[in-house]
């Protein structure tokens, strides 16, 4: 019972990250990795890779992208791998902030289409709403704006159905993307229902979403509406509640990008000036490289276009610079992401070769282990049969190992090629020198004792003399039906074709035994 009462605590507790809007990233990774330490203690897969997913969340977050991209490949394979749909819907949303950020429109427009398509009805109402507004800002970043209306429309409309805080955050989003295509009509009608809709509920607006505000005013020519907006921005972010690095640096500019629409230059020089420093401060290349831009702007407007001249030169060069650093910092985050990637690749190949035969590339006995008992439990109609060549030493004793190998791998092909082509689900493995296994899933009695009987004569029907040079090559079948053995296990069914296939070589080889048959296919 404890250990229920704490998998409900720990899972409540990541929800809160999950659908709750954080300010503090650093804060939220801490406790992330805390949570999964309980739930790892609790044995609980679920949780730990939830916990996981929002460490790589808020790594990506605090800027360590190629952090996050190696973390999520963990977690998105469980999800893959155990059917958990809401957290893939959760992973695919997580790669399409991952490849915004590389600059990959494309691949983030296709992980934000699977994080949508994988809702449901258990899915929670943050995930329907936050889900469509990043498949909506994934499709403005694609040039599909028409497109990312109409989700941010359906976005809206959850919102105010159900109340979401999220509401805000998705109108500012909008009205952004509207100002960025050059829409300013439609942005500043999406501003002021952000506006609007904060004071019907009484909620001042969060410095980043002022800031947008102020960025619309400035682009509709409304600058002392700008600026006492960017003024209330800086004032609420002097509260302490939504620190972030870049952040004041960024409303400074804004505010002094109005002060320069009013003709104020000396007020738009003081904050240029206090943006500047502190962008030299905290080395925010990024925004100075913009200060120095707005700098060559207010040069010009002034009249001072050496200045503004020799300032531009220093914006272009810290922008050629700021580039550069991005595409390094891109490059390292691709490479990390290739290097995880070509690792689990790595990893899959050599699974794969370990339950590979490396003569006849057929699947071997490892695998057979692993696949069969969760085919006999779950499949009534699974029939198996076990192949055997009959008198191949004689192929070894009288021509050559070699010729011997080349045997085996040409059987091994005629019996996989003629399973697969009536039942595609099934496999053959190579479980013995010259013993096959094939595994037929779904396919009754009847229907594979047919099945083997053509793959029987295709085997002997073969033209062998450039091999064997006129020794003959036959099989000997013995079938088991899940239907005919008791509480069938893979020891009991194995069983069960062996004596059958010792009954065919019993009878004279070249045959087929089943326990419906309990007769011979001839030879003939």
């Amino acid at each position: 019972m404890v250990r229920s009462v704490d998998a409900e605590v720990l899972s409540a507790a990541l929800l809160t990250i999950e659908d709750e809007r954080s300010w503090d990233a650093q804060a939220e990774l801490t406790r992330a990795i805390s949570i999964e330490e309980a739930a790892r203690v609790l044995g609980d897969p679920l949780l730990i890779a939830r916990a996981r997913l929002c460490q790589a969340n808020m790594r990506m977050r605090s800027g360590d992208v190629a952090g996050a991209a190696e973390q999520i490949w963990q977690v998105h394979e469980w999800a893959v791998g155990n059917d958990a749909r809401l957290l893939l819907a959760r992973t695919h949303l997580i790669w399409a902030c991952i490849h915004q950020y590389l600059g990959d429109s494309e691949q983030a427009l296709e992980h934000a289409l699977l994080s949508v398509e994988l809702l449901d009805d258990e899915s929670t109402t943050h995930m329907h709403i936050w889900h469509r507004t990043k498949l909506a800002d994934a499709l403005w970043a694609a040039g599909s704006m028409d497109a990312a209306r109409l989700r941010y429309a359906q976005a809206e409309e959850l919102a105010v159905l159900s109340g979401s805080p999220a509401l805000l955050c998705l109108l500012n989003n909008h009205a952004y993307a509207e100002y960025d295509t050059g829409h300013q009509q439609r942005a500043e009608e999406v501003a002021k229902r952000l506006q609007r809709l904060a004071d019907e509920r009484g909620i001042p607006l969060e410095p980043a979403f002022l800031d947008t505000v102020g960025a619309i005013q400035i682009g509709n020519g409304r600058f002392a509406e700008a600026e006492a907006t960017m003024r209330l921005c800086i004032e609420r972010h002097a509260e302490g509640r939504h620190e972030d690095a870049d952040a004041l640096p960024e409303y400074l500019l804004t505010l002094a990008q109005a002060q320069r629409g009013l003709r104020a230059y000396s007020r738009a020089q003081e904050s240029l000036d206090e943006c500047r420093a502190l962008c030299t401060e905290r080395d925010l290349v990024d925004v100075l490289a913009r200060a120095h831009q707005e700098q060559a702007e207010l040069h010009a407007a002034r009249g001072e276009f050496a200045e503004a001249f020799a300032v531009h030169k220093t914006f272009f060069t810290a922008y050629q610079n700021l580039h550069s650093l991005q595409r390094e910092a891109r490059t390292r985050t691709r490479q990390a992401m290739f290097e995880t990637v070509e690792a689990r690749q790595e990893a899959e190949r050599f699974r794969e070769q370990a339950r590979r035969d490396p003569l006849t590339g057929l699947h071997n006995r490892r695998h057979v282990d692993e696949v069969l008992p969760v085919l006999i439990a779950s499949d009534p109609a699974l029939t198996i049969a076990l192949v055997d060549l009959d008198h191949f030493k004689q192929v070894n004793d009288r021509l050559s190992h070699s010729v011997g190998d080349q045997v085996l791998v040409k059987v091994a092909a005629l019996i996989a090629d003629g399973a697969a082509a009536v039942c595609p689900e099934g496999f053959t493995a190579r479980i013995g020198g010259e013993e096959f296994l094939v595994v037929l899933p779904g396919t009754l009695p009847a229907r594979a004792f047919a099945l083997l009987d053509g793959i029987r004569r295709t085997i002997r029907e073969h033209d062998w003399r450039d091999l064997t040079h006129g020794l003959p090559v036959t099989v000997s079948i013995g079938v088991a039906a899940a239907a005919d053995v008791p509480a069938p296990t893979q020891p009991t069914l194995l069983s069960t074709a062996d004596g059958h296939l010792y009954s065919a070589k019993h009878a004279g080889r070249d045959r087929v035994v089943s326990a419906a048959s309990r007769g011979y296919a001839s030879a003939a």
